[in-house]
């Protein structure tokens, strides 16, 4: 590989002009995860106009069966886009086997723990190097709950880290066939027959899922789950999180609902901590869980929003709910 990188070896894949902005695609590949074979694509959108240096980074993390399109289109549409123009440097991360990234060997059984400990890491490294500064994070739905699985667990330390927002994230709502036992080893069985979950066919979106993420999920919800892994509760390590954090929930989001993604905020710990419910009473659309970052309502409604919680952490956005210091109780860290 060419290197673009003093950390590992990284190939500058393209560099294009998408109208007024640029669109530089990179591939890492740094050869430390258990499976070597793993290789990330991360894209970074900027104004061609603006001079160096660039902006305040970025990094926008898709969900599942999903990939950079969710943020920025050949068309030049999207957040990535819009954050761009407004003078931010924009990194776009795909998972492994996601849109340029490449399915690793292990591709069958990669998991949430795989992304977080090893993924996110590389992903923060690549952009503090090329950047200078701690990026801000946002993830929607499974990009959101890798992020808080990447914090929970210290894979991603504070000084890699200058903000978080979680669009549609939560990891408590469970349906309750989960906690019976019988079921959930059925479930696991026949899961196990399949190598991957077809986002075409589910008609969940253009990406298909890994299988072990869905056996990972079972784990999580099963009996006596725990979002984490062996030997690592990431629930319990949230309390010790204290970037400032912005939860979003769409009132309309059935998947993900409010109370569930209200749960996982309260769980952190740290003074700057924001809930915002997008809902007509707060003069939003009722957002459901896509089109809360895509759609035109969202660009009108939500868009901005983001790009003022970019610029000031510290303040609350409007219509947004400041939370009271979490107090975490042993019952609390159940998932």
């Amino acid at each position: 590989m060419q290197s673009s990188s003093a950390l590992f070896p990284v190939a500058l894949l393209s560099a294009e002009r998408r109208g007024d902005l640029s669109e530089d695609v990179y591939r890492i590949k740094a050869g430390k995860a258990a499976d070597p074979s793993v290789e990330l694509a991360v894209t970074r959108l900027g104004r061609v106009e603006q001079a160096a240096p660039h902006g305040v980074p970025v990094i926008l993390l898709h969900g599942s069966f999903s990939n950079r399109r969710f943020w920025f289109s050949p068309k030049g549409l999207g957040l990535g886009a819009f954050l761009a123009r407004a003078g931010f440097d924009v990194w776009i991360p795909e998972m492994r086997g996601h849109g340029l990234s490449p399915r690793n060997r292990q591709w069958r059984g990669n998991r949430v723990a795989d992304y977080a400990r090893e993924d996110l890491p590389l992903i923060a490294a690549f952009v503090a190097e090329k950047a200078g500064r701690a990026p801000h994070w946002i993830g929607h739905s499974l990009g959101g709950t890798t992020l808080a699985a990447a914090l929970g667990g210290g894979y991603l330390p504070a000084e890699q880290v200058a903000s978080v927002a979680l669009f549609g994230t939560q990891v408590s709502r469970a349906h309750w066939a989960l906690k019976v036992p019988p079921l959930v080893w059925i479930a696991r069985l026949a899961l196990r027959r399949f190598a991957q979950l077809s986002g075409s066919r589910l008609k969940r979106g253009p990406e298909d899922e890994p299988i072990g993420l869905a056996l990972e999920t079972l784990r999580w919800h099963g009996l006596f789950g725990r979002f984490g892994e062996k030997g690592n509760d990431w629930w319990v390590g949230l309390a010790q999180v204290e970037v400032p954090v912005l939860a979003v929930a769409g009132a309309g989001d059935f998947n993900d609902p409010a109370w569930a993604c209200r749960r996982l905020l309260e769980q952190m710990g740290g003074p700057h901590r924001q809930f915002l419910c997008l809902d007509k009473a707060q003069g939003f659309e009722a957002f459901g869980h896509i089109d809360m970052l895509v759609s035109k309502a969202a660009q009108a409604q939500v868009w901005p929003l983001v790009e003022a919680w970019l610029r000031d952490p510290l303040h609350a956005v409007r219509a947004a709910q400041v939370l009271e210091p979490p107090r975490v109780t042993e019952a609390a860290s159940t998932v």
